[in-house]
């Protein structure tokens, strides 16, 4: 059975491959139904044998929990070999399963959503080609494959944050995406370089295996002459940095707001299972190496904690309906970062597990009220939904309640989890992320439901036209968010007591000291005992606090929100621009490059190249011609007079001499 499993492994990942060439290529041939029967199926191929994969790995015991396959050599310079491969772990095979499951999702939604779009085809062939990068990178074994796949959602993504490249606002959007991550990348690239100079290998397997050795002997390095750096700190750092571009972290997380003027499909994929969990599983694959630097760990704790709670608060003053929930995912992958930060690794990624199916669905939720709305996006825009979209209503509750942490819904367990564990963390920071994920909780609870009431329970706003015409979605978008509801609702449920007793096993490294999962299991008493004791919990308190002050300050007394606005003006003013971030970005970093630009262009180019040396030569070839000239006169006596000028001037010279 053994020897089947890179067939399989190669089904997965090329499936998509294949449908995202035919639909691309060949899209006009096929037509719009034959683009999304191919890609569909394909991606569905995909799910399938992930989930055979995960029975032969889980249930049936048939293959092991770790498997590294190696399919060739790319390169090899001298004893460096780069190659292309897979590992097969209970990591990995959870990820194939999420993203494989979320992509399918996504691409029989796009079938009602995009259905009127000129660009249907190409669309397709987008999204199926975004899951084969992500594929391409959860399914690696070694660093040079993960850069590859790693820049292969970056592409795929910039090409889905502007698919209508006709509005300047999507072409901005794109362009700041792919501009920020270049900045996370350069760090990414800076830390496999780092890698491949203190282990001599990019392989997972060699470098993991080398790492407590060289822990041992407390490897450092001089960045700054006479300031040496331990090089699994610097390793842990400039990775991370990678992970906050990609994941969206502070200060790198201004794209992903903006990555909301791409359709709403792609906004449920990237923020739900494919680009910004890239980041998270990177660091959680990368624990071998994070383990033994706690500065890096402490690094990861802080950014994680800002981006949780200072990127939550923003959501509660937008109005964009997809712009909330885009707020809502850099909170929390906030959560799952100060998760890593606390070596909480696996509570992480079951977060990102968790997160991937409530995500989508209220993405995917989203995008059909803006369908019901003529694409109108602003919830002051919208109200009593509730009665002309009951399935996208139901469902939509449901990934509300999930994404505040309600006991028994998936988000519950996850979230708590990441709670707890800080709680307990002794790395260095905890003990103040530990109440910035508390208070966290209750800002969840506020702008989620906040969105959920002015949408489906406040009075109707929109005009009479719109509201004439409400109704619910078609099948082809509302059976996606069913689908999604079920996983949101059980999926905690059924993985709580696996993930507490080290589901993750080989995949995850720890060490003693830092593992905080290893004493929550011991307290662990089953999912239904942990969602009981969760209504006494201080977190359900919180949420509970937000819903009940959301129903205050939306529903039954308005004006509360307004006259809080108005006493809260100056933060409001702070949280309407963002921190200032967005500004500074445009005035400083844009406006700076600029003025470089400028500068190099009129000082080096014109002035100097141009002018100096360019211009600046032929110029005085003219001048010396024309003075010159003047000593071709055509008169003898004028060449007499230089003759007898010269002879004077030589004899003055060698009676000197």
């Amino acid at each position: 059975m053994q020897a089947n499993v890179p067939v399989l492994c190669l089904v997965v990942v090329l499936a998509p491959l294949l449908a995202s060439i035919v639909a691309g290529l060949f899209g006009r041939v096929i037509g719009r139904k034959g683009a999304h029967w191919i890609t569909i199926l394909c991606v569905a191929l995909s799910f399938f044998v992930s989930l055979y994969i995960a029975k032969l790995m889980f249930l049936d015991k048939a293959i092991p929990e770790l498997i590294d396959i190696t399919l060739y050599n790319w390169a090899q310079i001298d004893t460096f070999r780069f190659q292309v491969g897979f590992m097969l772990d209970p990591l990995t095979v959870l990820m194939m399963c999420v993203v494989s499951f979320v992509s399918w999702m996504v691409h029989i939604y796009t079938i009602g959503y995009m259905q009127d779009d000129p660009g249907y085809q190409r669309f397709f062939s987008y999204i199926s080609l975004f899951t084969f990068s992500m594929f391409m990178l959860v399914m690696s074994n070694n660093f040079l494959q993960l850069f590859f796949g790693w820049e292969a959602v970056g592409v795929v993504s910039y090409l889905l944050i502007g698919f209508w490249y006709k509005r300047e606002t999507a072409i901005f959007a794109n362009l700041k995406a792919f501009l920020v991550n270049r900045v996370g990348d350069m760090g990414f690239l800076l830390g496999i370089a780092t890698v491949l100079w203190a282990f001599g290998t990019l392989d997972y397997a060699s470098v993991f295996q080398k790492a407590p050795e060289l822990a041992a002997n407390s490897p450092m390095i001089e960045i700054i002459t006479g300031h040496p750096w331990s090089v699994f700190t610097l390793i842990g750092i400039l990775l991370f940095i990678g992970a906050m571009g990609k994941s969206a972290q502070m200060p790198l997380h201004v794209w992903l707001p903006d990555s909301m003027e791409g359709p709403t499909p792609i906004s449920a994929l990237i923020h739900a299972a494919t680009m910004v969990t890239a980041g998270v599983f990177m660091v959680a694959r990368m624990s071998p190496l994070f383990e033994y630097s706690e500065t890096a760990l402490s690094f990861v704790l802080f950014i994680g904690s800002c981006t949780c709670l200072l990127m939550g608060l923003i959501g509660i003053v937008q109005n964009d309906i997809k712009r909330i929930i885009a707020y809502s995912t850099l909170s929390q992958l906030g959560y799952m970062v100060v998760a890593l930060g606390v070596s909480a690794y696996s509570a992480g990624i079951f977060h990102l597990m968790t997160h991937a199916y409530f995500k989508a669905l209220l993405f995917l939720g989203a995008g059909s009220c803006i369908i019901a709305m003529h694409h109108e996006q602003d919830i002051q825009k919208m109200g009593g939904l509730r009665k002309y979209m009951p399935i996208t209503y139901i469902t939509m509750l449901i990934g509300s309640l999930a994404l505040v942490g309600f006991p028994f819904f998936s988000g519950f367990y996850s979230k708590d989890t990441i709670i707890e564990a800080v709680h307990l963390s002794q790395i260095k920071g905890a003990n103040i992320a530990y109440w910035v994920v508390l208070g966290s909780v209750f800002v969840t609870a506020l702008y989620s439901f906040r969105l959920f009431f002015l949408v489906f329970h406040t009075k109707p706003r929109m005009d009479k036209h719109t509201q004439e015409h409400l109704h619910e979605s078609p099948a082809v978008v509302w059976a996606p968010l069913v689908l999604l509801a079920i996983p949101s609702l059980v999926i905690g449920y059924l993985f709580a007591s696996p993930i507490m007793h080290g589901f993750l096993g080989q995949s995850i490294f720890v060490l003693p000291e830092h593992n905080v999962m290893a004493t929550l299991g011991e307290e662990f008493h089953g999912a239904k005992a942990m969602a009981l004791h969760g209504f006494q919990s201080l977190p359900f308190g919180l949420a509970l606090s937000g819903i009940v002050v959301a129903w205050l300050f939306y529903v039954q007394m308005p004006m509360l929100s307004r006259f809080t606005q108005k006493l809260f003006s100056p933060i409001n003013a702070i949280l309407i621009r963002k921190y200032g971030f967005d500004d500074f970005n445009q005035a400083v970093i844009a406006g700076g490059t600029r003025a470089m630009g400028w500068l190099c262009w009129r000082v080096g180019d014109k002035a100097i190249i141009d002018d100096f040396f360019v211009n600046g030569s032929a110029n005085s070839v003219g001048f010396v011609s024309k003075v010159t000239r003047h000593l071709q006169s055509g008169y003898v006596y004028h060449y007499a007079f230089a003759m007898i000028t010269g002879l004077i001037v030589l004899l003055i010279w060698q009676w000197l001499k």
